[in-house]
């Protein structure tokens, strides 16, 4: 859907990038590396953004970094729009809601580092899950958001997690 709205599969990456973690920084040497495409294609689009005001930007020595704009009247249809992209309601909606016995859904790997790499890895907190009705709702949810679905289960939250928050109860 937001690859046939936006044609630049350059600016799709950077708003995967920038609206999956609110934290998720990056310069241009570094996305044009990670997203392996030329630096001049990655100036060009976040140039676009900065001008529209949806990416803000801020010098750290030579370096000048890029981030979401919190501010921008559009910041939270921009982060909903990139989760329903990525298939994260769908996954809350299919998987996370009709276990019940959810504490926390929290997003890890790629896709918390705002990398769509096709996998989405889930680390659930909570008790007594059913790991038989867990493995055919995962099989379901792929089925639906076009991606494969890991999922890590924990009585309670791991010290240092870090990733995208997504259910807490």
């Amino acid at each position: 859907m937001l690859d046939i709205l936006i044609t630049s599969k350059t600016r799709v990456k950077l708003l995967i990038k920038f609206f999956t973690h609110e934290t998720n920084k990056g310069y241009l040497r570094g996305l044009a590396e990670e997203f392996n495409e030329s630096t001049n294609s990655v100036r060009v689009e976040l140039n676009r953004l900065s001008e529209a005001g949806i990416l803000v930007s801020e010098h750290e020595g030579n370096t000048k970094s890029y981030s979401a704009n919190k501010k921008h009247p559009l910041f939270g249809e921009m982060k909903s729009l990139v989760a329903k992209y990525l298939g994260l309601d769908r996954l809350v909606e299919v998987v996370i809601n009709k276990l019940g016995n959810v504490e926390k859904a929290i997003v890890v790997g790629d896709y918390a580092k705002g990398i769509d790499s096709g996998t989405i890895e889930l680390v659930l907190v909570g008790r007594e899950i059913n790991k038989e009705y867990l493995d055919f709702l995962i099989e379901k949810a792929e089925a639906k958001i076009n991606r494969r679905v890991k999922v890590v289960i924990y009585d309670e939250e791991p010290k240092g997690i870090e990733g995208m928050l997504l259910l807490e109860l």
